[in-house]
């Protein structure tokens, strides 16, 4: 069974709020969760014009174990390879916190200005239950705090949702505008 964009689950889904299973064993069903974790996010970026698929939380394909996969040059949308991060960990954060935009996957059209770190130590395992460790900064270091949010049952509108000035949506031409947080508040079922 093909694993395609329409099998990321979005809010209000109540499973997007559990907390991931850390995973004991690299199966096979582990190595399969990340292939369709991959297949999900490419083919929801070939739907995307102005959007690229950078990264993915198990749990968005409706699998509740701690992994994420993490495109390895997200600048560059012809790229289709992936890093898969079993049981990352936040081991340090640092520097100052900035706001900058964040999409997600499983909140479909709608853009915020999060704060986050700049920098990030991470720890995790790779396909072959081999430890290892990553430094990131600037736009990858967001991308580790969005996912690992993700494996705990956070989604990047839960940091901004008393900030009425944060909320975007992407246009047909590809340029963020404001959105109406009352809009927001009334029309969307985004938060708990």
């Amino acid at each position: 069974m093909t694993i395609t964009k329409d099998d990321i689950i979005t809010l209000p889904n109540p499973r997007l709020r559990q907390r991931s299973r850390k995973v004991g064993i690299i199966s096979r069903e582990i190595k399969q969760i990340a292939e369709d974790m991959i297949a999900a996010t490419l083919n929801w970026d070939a739907s995307r014009n102005h959007e690229v698929g950078v990264a993915l939380a198990a749990v968005q394909i409706d699998r509740p174990y701690r992994i994420i996969v993490i495109r390895n040059n997200y600048e560059d949308k012809e790229d289709n390879s992936f890093l898969t991060f079993i049981n990352p960990e936040i081991t340090k954060l640092e520097g100052k916190t900035v706001a900058d935009y964040e999409g997600c996957l499983s909140v479909p059209n709608i853009y915020g200005k999060v704060k986050r770190y700049e920098k990030v130590r991470i720890k995790a395992l790779n396909l072959e239950g081999k430890p290892f460790r990553v430094t990131a900064d600037g736009f990858l270091a967001r991308v580790f705090q969005h996912e690992i949010d993700h494996t705990n049952g956070i989604v990047f509108i839960d940091h901004i949702k008393d900030d009425p000035e944060a909320f975007y949506n992407l246009t047909e031409e590809g340029k963020l505008i404001a959105l109406n947080y009352d809009d927001i508040k009334n029309n969307y079922l985004l938060w708990e």
